[in-house]
């Protein structure tokens, strides 16, 4: 997806972003501890979430960093980021960040965040090896990503759209080491359980950025599919998640 289409999409998402995406407390609580088992962060690290949006997760990194930059495109995302005095909004994009086309408020990170970032960019290696020169000596880079297969309730033709999008988490793997990052590719995975309803309606919202290359008519189509494979009042997935963490030498 072009940068200016993705942002566009996520600008119109923004006031109901988290409502789409935070799922539930204890998916929130599960992932954002992922994110601090893996990143390690302590009171004086500074860190950087790439693609961040409204900050949903660096809201919580920074009651354990000293600042955390959370930086995305969409003016309308980060008009959601909450006022905290270790957080600090940037707007920017990962191709930006790794080209150093944006001034960012320090020299260097102890952390890099992207957390389903990495398929809305078009050449993930030179974006990969761009931020890692942004990290200090033993600092780490987190990519968080879907596998290339997934277990959610959509209709067919946007499952095989992501099939056709989504980056393999063994190439961002790849693409890490060649930038000079010692990695580790780990999955893990949470049950969500949602209403038949409130999915379908985060289906109308796009609350997946494929789903806007999907008109309405498209869209309610596959939201017909969807209800006849799931007649029943509520709806389970499995969402299981690419690791994929690099330590800087």
């Amino acid at each position: 997806m072009r940068s200016d289409v993705t942002r566009a999409h996520y600008d119109r998402l923004a006031d109901r972003y988290d409502e789409n995406w935070a799922y539930s407390p204890e998916f929130i609580h599960w992932m954002t501890g992922n994110i601090l088992d893996r990143l390690r962060i302590t009171s004086d690290h500074r860190v950087l979430d790439v693609g961040g949006g409204t900050g949903l997760y660096a809201r919580e990194l920074a009651e354990y960093a000293n600042a955390v930059v959370c930086a995305d495109p969409s003016p309308a995302m980060l008009d959601q980021l909450p006022a905290h005095e270790r957080l600090v909004s940037l707007r920017a994009g990962a191709e930006e960040l790794a080209d150093g086309r944006v001034r960012l408020p320090h020299d260097d990170y102890d952390a890099i965040l992207l957390k389903e970032v990495i398929h809305h960019v078009a050449d993930p290696p030179r974006v990969l090896k761009g931020l890692a020169r942004l990290l200090r000596p033993g600092g780490r880079m987190l990519v968080v990503m879907l596998p290339t297969s997934i277990d959610y309730p959509l209709f067919d033709a946007a499952l095989r759209l992501f099939r056709e999008r989504q980056p393999d988490p063994a190439d961002i793997a790849a693409a890490m080491s060649g930038s000079g990052l010692g990695t580790e590719p780990t999955y893990d995975e949470f049950r969500l359980t949602f209403s038949t309803e409130r999915y379908l309606q985060m289906v109308r919202n796009r609350y997946m950025s494929l789903l806007s290359s999907f008109n309405d008519a498209e869209l309610e189509k596959g939201i017909e599919e969807i209800r006849g494979k799931h007649p029943g009042a509520e709806l389970q997935c499995l969402d299981r998640f690419a690791f994929v963490f690099g330590v800087k030498a």
